[in-house]
């Protein structure tokens, strides 16, 4: 096996890169996410995707990565509260949003970025489908509110792009960019 770090606390992506054959280091910087005023959703996660990778210290390979969930400018970040967990459901429910994920592969001083986005259609959500999915506190720590390698499947009708995308890292664009400095 193959080590990289990631910068990113997130354990959806470092199962996805240990599946892909790697022994993962985990460590999550501490920086900055809020948003420039006026920035672009993809801007704003390839942003943060770079300043991730360049705030960890590593010889090897580091992965760094930021999912947004969006719909034109607007941004459903991880909820604070339950609240807005709901209100968020409500939003998507019955529309098409975008999921993009930015992300940043270094290695020495050299590096690649790129986004990648997926659109998702959700289905329409109910009053209880959205209580019962709050209840399970899936949705409590995810971008958009929701995880659709979870329980949160079932609020999506359709997946047009890259599902792993969604889940918090494109593997197969995230794979090329690392081969690509082994070449």
């Amino acid at each position: 096996m193959t080590e990289l770090v990631l910068a990113s606390g997130s354990p959806r992506r470092r199962a996805l890169l240990e599946a892909a054959g790697f022994t993962v280091l985990v460590r999550p910087p501490a920086i900055d996410e809020s948003r420039t005023a006026g920035m672009a959703p993809v801007e704003h996660a390839l942003l943060l995707a770079r300043k991730k990778s360049a705030a960890v210290e590593a010889s090897g390979v580091v992965v760094a990565a930021d999912t947004v969930v969006h719909v034109g400018d607007a941004l459903f970040e991880k909820p604070l509260d339950r609240a807005e967990g709901r209100a968020h459901l409500h939003a998507l429910s019955g529309r098409t949003h975008l999921v993009t994920t930015g992300v940043c592969v270094r290695c020495g001083g050299e590096s690649r970025s790129f986004a990648v986005t997926t659109r998702v259609t959700f289905r329409t959500l109910g009053e209880a489908d959205i209580e019962r999915y709050l209840a399970t506190g899936e949705a409590d720590d995810k971008a958009g509110a929701y995880g659709i390698q979870g329980v949160g499947m079932v609020l999506v009708a359709e997946v047009d792009g890259s599902f792993t995308n969604v889940v918090g890292l494109p593997v197969a664009e995230t794979l090329a960019a690392i081969r690509a400095f082994r070449a």
